[in-house]
Order: C-alpha cells, then sequence, then structure tokens
C-alpha cells in the first residue's frame, strides 16, 4: 500500500493571525473554504461541524499545513503543550536564515522557548510557540564549506 503524507491540520483561534504569522514564513495560501454538512460531521466526528479553513503550502511544494478554526461547536481552550507531552507537538520547518525567521517570528509576538541551540554544528535550531500555543521548530542547515 502506498502511503503519502498530505497535509497537518491544526485547530487554531484566529485563523487570519495565524495565516499571517505562516505567510511572512514564506508559506503560500493555496485554498480557503468555510466547510460544514453531514460529510463534515461525519468524516471529523463532530455533529453541526461548521469551520473556516485554509491551506498553506511550502515554497518547495512538499509541505502544507491545513489551519482550521471552528464555528461550531465552539473551539476548546487548552493549555499549550509542552514538548514532552505525548501526542502531536510541532510542526518543523527548515528556513534559510535563523536569525530572519525570527525576526518575522517576533513581529507576530512569538519567541523561543528557550533560545536557539546548535545540534552537531549540522544544524542551528529553536522552539518557537506561534499563535494558538503551536510549537514551531525552525532549524538552519549550517554550511561546511
Amino acid at each position: 500500500m502506498a502511503v503519502q503524507l498530505q497535509n497537518v491540520g491544526i485547530a487554531v483561534r484566529d485563523l487570519e493571525a495565524t495565516i499571517a504569522f505562516f505567510t511572512d514564513l514564506g508559506l503560500t495560501v493555496v485554498g480557503r473554504d468555510t466547510v460544514s454538512g453531514g460529510w463534515t460531521d461525519t468524516a471529523v466526528g463532530l455533529d453541526g461541524n461548521h469551520a473556516k479553513i485554509a491551506m498553506l503550502q511550502t515554497p518547495d511544494g512538499h509541505g502544507r499545513l491545513e489551519l482550521f478554526e471552528y464555528i461550531h461547536p465552539q473551539a476548546i481552550e487548552t493549555e499549550p503543550t509542552r514538548p514532552n507531552e505525548i501526542g502531536m507537538h510541532r510542526v518543523a520547518f527548515s528556513v534559510d536564515d535563523l536569525d530572519q525567521a525570527l525576526e518575522i517570528a517576533a513581529r507576530h509576538g512569538c519567541h523561543p522557548l528557550r533560545g536557539v541551540a546548535t545540534y552537531e554544528d549540522i544544524y542551528k535550531l529553536t522552539y518557537v510557540r506561534g499563535p494558538s500555543g503551536i510549537i514551531v521548530m525552525l532549524a538552519e542547515e549550517l554550511n561546511h564549506n
């Protein structure tokens, strides 16, 4: 059986603010919609499911995020996840300029959880707390010339 990752879905508090964050980082909105009806109730498993959605794509065309803001049922606020919690907890992006990516994130009020680290002289990387508490890993590959 062939398997291909299509996207990562993330429920957000504010769709527009989250789109602004990720598009400033370089992703592109490739689709938007408002979905509801029996098919969404069945697929998602929520009665009366109604949400605004946006599909974003990385510049290379391989990575996609589906962001959704619930209209009904009301979104459930939870504590932001921590890196060691069981379950999905982050989305990761490689960037060509980590300092520039952190400047963009800061303009959205998003900052590293602790700081920037270097992994075995291969990557500079950090975890940033993004919109709606999303943990976003940003990593810059270090050149070995």
